[in-house]
């Protein structure tokens, strides 16, 4: 159940993050989005090894 709603929230995110870096437009703001993404998936994928409580 953990990793569906961390996927949902992944892509959440990537939704509303996505949106705005297309809307703004700066390189500056894709490399920033581009390392919380990354670092939103090493987060994932650390989690689903975890045991549901």
């Amino acid at each position: 159940m953990k990793l569906w709603f961390g996927l949902l929230g992944a892509a959440m995110m990537l939704a509303f993050l996505g949106a705005v870096a297309l809307k703004v437009g700066e390189p500056a703001l894709w490399v920033v989005v581009a390392v919380g993404v990354v670092l939103m998936g090493i987060d994932l994928w650390q989690a689903r090894a975890e045991p549901d409580r």
